[in-house]
């Protein structure tokens, strides 16, 4: 009987999300609980570091669009 109360409740608010005119999505994400996790963010780390250094008009792009952001407020 509390299972029906609860499934209601989140009916209840998943047609309000609905009727704001949003979706339900589902999004994978990676486990960070995967042994190999941080070993993979580090080869992920290296390659970009590499690609970085390869294309230098990327990094100047960066910096030209961090700097563009002056004055922008929060």
């Amino acid at each position: 009987m509390g299972t029906t109360h609860v499934n209601a409740r989140v009916k209840k608010h998943r047609d309000t999300l609905r009727m704001a005119g949003l979706r339900p999505v589902q999004i994978w994400v990676p486990d960070t609980r995967r042994p190999d996790f941080a070993e993979e963010c580090r080869r992920q780390c290296l390659l970009i570091a590499q690609a970085d250094k390869a294309d230098t008009s990327m990094q100047q792009f960066m910096d030209e669009a961090l700097a563009d952001s002056d004055g922008w407020t929060e």
